[in-house]
Order: C-alpha cells, then structure tokens, then sequence
C-alpha cells in the first residue's frame, strides 16, 4: 500500500529571524494607520468614497491605471540610470507636492497626476528593492515591484492576506510583464479611485491632495520593505519564503 505524506517544516527556533518577523509585522500593520486616520477626517468609507467620482471616470479607471502603470515602468527603468534613488522621505515629499498640485485642479488635476505619482511609487519601490540587494534590472524583480500594487491600498483595513496573495501573483499571470499588469490593474484602479475621490473633495483641494499622496507614498513604502525584507530575510537565514510568509501573516493577524 502506498503512503503519501506531506512537506512538514520545523518550527522557528531562530531568535534573530522570529524577531526580524515580528518588526516586519509591526511595520505592515501599521503602514495603513495614517490612511484610515485620513479616512475618517474625510468622513466617509473606501468604497462610498468610489462611488462619488463620475460614472465615466469610475469605468475608465481600469485602462488608465494599466497604461499608467506601463509608462511608469518603462519611465522608472530609464530614471535608473540617470537619478540615483532617494531616501523614502525625499520620495514622500515630492509624491506630497505633485498631489497638491493636482488637488489644487480638483479631478481634473488628479487624474493628469496619477501617472507621475505611479512613476514616483514605483521608482520608490525599486530603490527599496536595491536597498534589500535586489536587481531592479532583472526581470524577476520588476515583478516583484509591480506586485507590490496588488495588495490593499492604504484605505482599506487588512489582516495580513495580502501578504500571500502577493506571493501567488505571479503564478496568475506567467511570465508576461503584460500579463501582469493586466491583472495588478484592476485591483490598483480600485484604490487609485478612492484617491482621486479623496483629492477632489470640495473644500480640501490641495491639503487634501497632499495628504493623501504622502499616505499613499509612505504605505507602499512600508508594503515594500517588508515584501523585500522577507525575501532577503529567506535569502540570508536560507529559511523557505514560503515558511516564513505564513509565520508574518500569522504575526500581522493578531490583534494588537
């Protein structure tokens, strides 16, 4: 009779990694603290902040997402070249200027500055990337950055899945960097919407602008950091990623 078992691993004995998890934890859960308190002040949800843009604007928004999303990294790969990456908060103030500058247009200023905003978070994202000793030149890694988009943006509560879902992106899409942005743009467009609803909120303009730019910048900053601080965590412990994604879901998945 033949017996099949299934890939047990070994708990975590390892100090040092279990503490790197529970810091990774603690920047995840609280990347979209900034973003709920805005929220709040706007005085209204993710979704019912969607419903106020324009039906023309709320169906388009999933092409203009997915072209912005192909000139940003195309835009962000020849930077590389030229600009050397920034600290996160020299990238958080410019994101913060350019969103004030569209808010003070309203939605029409928004939507002209969603493009630049998409390039600055990406070549934000790709510095950290580096940072964490990745190639942002490779292609595997351009990936990785792209999928950064698919996990819940800053307005929205998350308990952790987003993590995983990360992770099996790719095996969604294949190897197609097209495909790839064909299925991070839909999710993206959803969260990109609630930010130029939040930019064209009467009376706030360009504060409103601002401050949402610099929640965006600052929670897909810390989304990256703990993406490539995993990765290089499995890299240095030579410990499965796998293994070590389902430990910080479980860590972000307490209650505080």
């Amino acid at each position: 009779m033949s017996q099949t078992t299934a890939e047990i691993f070994e708990p975590l004995t390892d100090h040092s990694v279990m503490r790197e998890l529970d810091g990774l934890a603690r920047r995840y859960r609280s990347a979209s603290g900034p973003g709920m308190q805005l929220l709040s002040y706007l005085g209204g949800s993710a979704e019912t902040l969607l419903n106020k843009l324009p039906s023309p604007v709320r169906g388009g928004l999933e092409g203009i997402t997915a072209r912005a999303l192909q000139t940003a990294l195309a835009a962000a790969g020849r930077s590389r070249g030229v600009v050397e990456d920034k600290p996160d908060w020299l990238n958080r103030a410019l994101t913060t200027a350019m969103g004030a500058a569209g808010g003070f247009a309203g939605l029409p200023g928004a939507a002209a500055e969603l493009p630049l905003t998409i390039t600055m978070l990406l070549r934000s994202i790709q510095g950290i990337a580096a940072e964490h000793g990745f190639d942002p030149a490779s292609d595997e890694v351009k990936t990785e950055c792209l999928r950064i988009f698919a996990s819940a943006g800053p307005l929205e509560e998350d308990d952790g899945t987003d993590v995983g879902l990360i992770a099996t992106r790719v095996t969604l899409t294949g190897s197609s960097m097209q495909g790839l942005i064909s299925k991070v743009a839909p999710r993206l467009s959803a969260v990109l919407g609630q930010k130029l609803a939040a930019q064209a909120a009467p009376l706030l303009g360009a504060v409103a602008g601002a401050a949402v730019n610099y929640t965006f910048t600052s929670y897909y900053q810390d989304v990256a950091r703990v993406h490539f601080g995993l990765k290089r965590l499995a890299r240095d412990a030579q410990i499965d990623e796998g293994l070590l994604r389902e430990e910080l879901v479980a860590r972000i998945s307490r209650k505080r």
